[in-house]
């Protein structure tokens, strides 16, 4: 008698605090057999489960294949922060690509911006959103210079919620001495992100799409049309995503070559009680310039949930609450006798340019991935841009997929070693 494969079972999320909290933890069941769909979405985060949701709102019907829980990676996991623009300021952009192409991609991490709020409001997604996002300044040079980035936002590129924050309006505004000034950005903000892509999830189902977990995609087979193999059946369709961004473990070789995985960690206190007030009294997210970002935000029940360092090698460190507490205690010395209730690191993926790589690799094979941190807004919005292309209309799917992308240096055995000389070097020039 031939043996049955074994059902694969769905790693559980991180132990933290979005999965203690989440508001829905429904389980979905593994694919079961052979499948025929009109796109087969590979990957449960924000840009599979947004192009699922997209798609099956314009009639298509859509199988999507998480290895396993959804929500399970970055997306479950991040620090909760929606940004304005794209990753690079628009100083870089209009360097790199002159004014008109840098307000296009600006224009376009805004409709990224405001896709968010609308699928939250547009699907009553519970995830605690929350308006204001501050950005400090750690060395005392870099304030003039954010400040001008400012004025050129509202004055050039129509972002009239950004303004200055002396030092002394900064301390007031995050409970700590420690920076030099910033700016306030009103339309943008923070929100519970697991919870968002579980909201996303519901959305999909509602609208017609089938969402399978602990069903990891084991190769892409070429063909007329494109089958996914799994170990417990198959998906055949006209189109796939490879939407597995940090975790594509060499699903796709062309993908793969352009991201590159690196790993970010993230603690939250106990509950910080009448504290909380005197930290961030408007309840506004944090971010920092560093090269590696601290950042941070109070979640609803008042906790600290603040993230920081990063790491380059295959494993998480062993003690995750000291290692990034170390981070939270530069900020805030006033927190050291606060417990740590959870700590957890995830893997995100960074391009060489720090721009999402989007493209679609060959007829009916699209990959989108390598938001490089801020792909609460890029990647739900990289996945409405492919369920676009797919749906017929390519015109905003191919102003980011006309974006430049180079390979990360080194190949499969010599990039990571490659990355984590370049990563040491920026992170002690941040010192300076």
């Amino acid at each position: 008698m031939t043996a049955q494969p074994q059902s694969p079972r769905a790693a559980p999320h991180a132990p933290s605090l979005y999965a203690a909290t989440a508001r829905d933890r429904r389980e979905r069941p593994a694919l079961d057999g052979d499948r025929d769909a009109d796109v087969c979405v590979i990957g449960g985060g924000y840009t599979g489960l947004s192009a699922a949701l997209h798609l099956a709102e314009v009639g298509r019907r859509v199988v999507l294949l998480e290895a396993n829980r959804i929500g399970w990676g970055a997306s479950g996991r991040n620090g909760g922060q929606l940004h304005s623009g794209q990753r690079q300021d628009v100083d870089m952009l209009e360097a790199w690509f002159g004014r008109d192409r840098a307000r296009a991609l600006f224009d376009l991490g805004e409709a990224a911006k405001a896709t968010v709020k609308d699928l939250i409001a547009r699907h009553a997604i519970a995830c605690d959103w929350r308006d204001g996002l501050i950005h400090a300044a750690h060395k005392r040079r870099y304030v003039e210079p954010m400040w001008r980035q400012a004025d050129k936002l509202r004055r050039d590129y129509g972002l009239d919620g950004v303004t200055h924050l002396d030092a002394a309006a900064l301390a007031a505004a995050i409970g700590t001495g420690v920076y030099f000034g910033g700016t306030r950005d009103a339309t943008a903000g923070h929100l519970q992100p697991l919870d968002f892509a579980l909201g996303l999830a519901r959305a999909a189902e509602t609208a017609g799409a089938i969402l399978h977990e602990a069903t990891p995609a084991l190769r892409i087979e070429p063909g007329a049309r494109t089958r996914v193999v799994t170990p417990t059946g198959t998906v055949t369709a006209d189109a796939v995503l490879v939407a597995c961004n940090g975790y594509l473990a060499g699903l796709e070789a062309e993908t793969d070559a352009h991201v590159m995985p690196i790993h970010n960690y993230v603690l939250a206190t106990e509950p910080l009680g009448a504290r909380a007030d005197r930290l961030i009294p408007a309840r506004e997210a944090v971010s920092d310039s560093r090269f590696v970002v601290h950042y941070w935000r109070l979640d609803a029940a008042g906790r600290m949930v603040f993230g920081g360092g990063e790491t380059y090698r295959r494993d998480f460190p062993r003690d995750l609450k000291t290692f990034v507490r170390s981070h939270m205690l530069r900020v805030y010395p006033q927190l050291a006798d606060a417990a740590i209730d959870f700590a957890w690191g995830g893997t995100l993926a960074v391009t060489m340019s720090r721009l999402p790589y989007i493209r679609r690799l060959k007829p009916g094979l699209y990959t989108a991935a390598g938001y490089s941190g801020q792909g609460v807004s890029l990647a739900t919005f990289a996945g409405r841009l492919v369920a676009e292309a797919i749906a017929g209309d390519t015109a905003r799917f191919d102003l980011m997929a006309a974006l430049p992308a180079r390979r990360f240096p080194g190949g499969r055995h010599l990039r990571h070693p490659s990355l984590v000389l370049a990563m040491t070097w920026y992170a002690l020039r941040d010192r300076l």
